[in-house]
């Protein structure tokens, strides 16, 4: 269990945007012998391991034993790769009383107060145009804490801890460095200096455009008395982004299987590369060779949205139903809502189950209060998608959608465990 952490903890400091979250997974993926895929070339699936990327943001990794298998049933995981952070405007420079600023858009449900004096560091892709007049993009990562949002002080907000709320457009824009008011400041040219630092090989002409935005620097790490909880940003998903792909890996088995990890659950999903989108979809179909085909594959299936859960807070217990009550280091939680915000049956709930059982792994379940409003997940949209059997899970956690989030030591292992029982298995 310490060692699989370990391995946690290096893909979540590793991963500070799904650009990058990506392209650790696809290197993992290479390193165990599976072949990348293009989805604008013909596709000749021959017996043997997959992966295919969208938009460098979204990545599907197969295991094909050949056309008869697949009609047996894939064993299907998903998750997601992005999270609620802040993203750099078009147009972000501002310059005011001699500070140089960045404008920022609230990606998703951002819990904003968390991010007021952190060391922040911007991380993302930036699009250029090079020497030879080819338009093309990679990913940068400053790494280094290079901004901060700090608080206004108590003596100038007397009322702080009653009162205080946080305007999204002027209150959260970050400070990177001090200037002359009638500096004029090259965001562009910074991008421009830091791609070449870290890609020495490319020659840039014209930075055009990027995709940024800010992270916590500290790294996440193991917390805890008895180091029982780990302590890190966007636990929320991308910790079932590795368990989904290292069981896979780990599963080493010839039946059926498949990771999806798609981008932008955190807005709604719809885009290109989205679960709302065509990318899982089109990849099941080419990979059933059929229409025909496709629909039996789909009806053998069996979908596990993995997307973590709330874990019952001790300093609030009362924002839970007082029979579901998911507490860390207790085994994954099934999610289930009358409404459809959450995509388990009693048929899928009794097969994961059955799966935790078979792993030896304790389980738990979580229904929102009657009273609140439940939130979703990847699940429903990729039933409703493709048609497949689809149990919504996840491990519990603390402080979700913050800058800094916790979850049990434990329970990404327990995944773990189930998630190989499950490759491993028949749909």
């Amino acid at each position: 269990m310490e060692k699989f952490n370990q391995g946690l903890l290096a893909y979540l400091s590793s991963s500070p945007c799904p650009f990058h979250a990506v392209e650790v997974m696809r290197h993992a993926l290479e390193e165990a012998g599976f072949a990348e895929l293009n989805e604008r070339d013909i596709w000749s699936l021959e017996q043997g391991k997959y992966y295919v990327v969208r938009n460098a943001s979204s990545i599907i990794a197969f295991n094909f034993p050949g056309q008869s298998d697949i009609l047996s049933g894939i064993s299907m995981v998903g998750a997601h790769t992005d999270s609620p952070c802040l993203k750099v405007k078009p147009n972000p420079v501002l310059n005011k009383q001699g500070y140089w600023q960045l404008g920022v858009e609230v990606y998703g449900g951002v819990l904003l107060n968390p991010w007021f004096d952190r060391d922040l560091s911007l991380a993302g892709r930036v699009s250029y145009r090079s020497t030879a007049g080819k338009i093309d993009s990679a990913l940068i990562d400053f790494k280094r804490p290079v901004a901060v949002i700090p608080s206004l002080a108590i003596h100038l907000d007397r009322e702080a801890n009653k009162e205080r709320s946080i305007n999204a457009q002027s209150d959260i824009v970050p400070i990177l460095m001090q200037a002359d008011e009638n500096e004029s400041a090259d965001f562009n040219a910074l991008l421009a200096d830091q791609l070449q630092a870290e890609h020495q090989d490319i020659q840039i002409d014209k930075v055009l455009d990027y995709e940024l935005s800010f992270y916590d620097s500290q790294p996440a790490a193991t917390i805890g008395i008895n180091n029982e909880f780990i302590s890190s940003a966007r636990l929320d998903n991308l910790l079932s982004c590795y368990v989904g792909l290292r069981g896979l890996l780990d599963a080493n088995s010839n039946t059926p299987s498949l990771v999806v990890c798609n981008d932008h659950e955190e807005v709604g999903s719809a885009s290109s590369s989205g679960a709302q989108g065509p990318f899982l979809k089109s990849v099941l179909e080419r990979i059933a060779g059929s229409s025909e085909n496709f629909i039996r594959m789909i009806d053998r299936s069996m979908m596990i949205s993995c997307d973590n859960a709330h874990g019952i807070h001790p300093n609030y217990s009362d924002k839970h139903d007082g029979n579901h009550e998911p507490l860390l280091n207790k085994g994954p939680v099934i999610k289930t809502n009358a409404n459809q915000r959450y995509a388990t049956n009693s048929e899928t709930s009794a097969r994961f189950r059955q799966l935790c059982e078979q792993a030896g792994v304790p389980v738990q379940d979580f229904v929102t209060r009657t009273d609140m409003a439940c939130g979703s997940t990847i699940g429903p949209i990729t039933a409703t998608g493709i048609g497949v059997k689809t149990v919504d899970i996840g491990v519990p956690q603390f402080a979700m959608h913050s800058i800094r989030e916790t979850c049990g030591s434990k329970d990404s292992y327990y995944l773990y465990q189930v998630l190989k029982e499950f490759y491993t298995s028949a749909p």
